[in-house]
């Protein structure tokens, strides 16, 4: 079975996904993290971030993997674990360009869609029900608030020791909307057979109990 989970920053896919993937004991795919550890190896190895041509040209390099773990799953980059280094706030501001490239997508889409063959599994990211799996049994488009997505990231850098104010986060949310909506490859948007959740004023159980409903239905 394919569970595909759509959504802008911060509306909560990942924290929603993980949970559904545990419930019904799916594997669970981070698409995010996987252009995240894309945009990291740029870093590591001091490419320019606007440098496609040599980025795409590297793609065949980047070996990634996912080991389960409680109670973050963690990412494994050429044999490293990056699972907090992909999250820092540099990698952030610049992975939707580096998505954006044409072979990186179609590298890891293809990734992706090999992670299916054997599995069942639950997948979030911006184009997982329109793009990576367009036949996928359920589609979940979540959506939120600009400032409750801000509050929602406010929250978590700050646990992790970020000093970023709201007002930055709100501004960075904003942008990265923008760009991943407006990008020509794979754009954010909702598929015309997804269901919208509006996580705004929901808690996770509540919205992991929507889904787990949603499935349950189509199962």
């Amino acid at each position: 079975m394919q569970i595909a989970i759509d959504g802008p920053a911060g509306s909560g896919k990942s924290t929603v996904a993980k949970i559904v993937a545990k419930k019904f004991n799916f594997v669970y795919v981070d698409t995010g993290a996987m252009y995240r550890a894309v945009t990291l190896y740029a870093k590591i190895n001091q490419i320019d971030y606007e440098d496609e041509q040599e980025i795409s040209e590297k793609i065949p390099l980047i070996s990634l993997n996912f080991i389960p773990a409680d109670p973050v799953q963690k990412v494994i980059l050429n044999d490293q674990d990056v699972t907090e280094a992909i999250r820092s706030q540099e990698i952030t501001n610049n992975v939707s360009l580096v998505s954006s490239y044409q072979k990186v997508r179609d590298e890891m889409t293809e990734r992706q869609r090999q992670m299916t063959e054997n599995s069942s599994v639950v997948m979030d990211g911006r184009d997982i029900g329109t793009t990576v799996l367009p036949n996928a049994d359920v589609k979940i488009f979540l959506i939120a608030s600009v400032d409750q997505r801000a509050i929602r990231r406010f929250k978590e850098n700050k646990a992790q020791g970020s000093s970023a104010t709201l007002d930055d986060i709100k501004k960075e949310i904003v942008a990265r909307d923008y760009k991943d909506s407006h990008r020509l490859i794979s754009p954010l948007r909702k598929d015309d057979d997804a269901i919208e959740i509006d996580t705004s004023n929901l808690t996770v159980d509540q919205v992991v109990n929507k889904i787990l409903k949603i499935v349950k239905t189509r199962a």
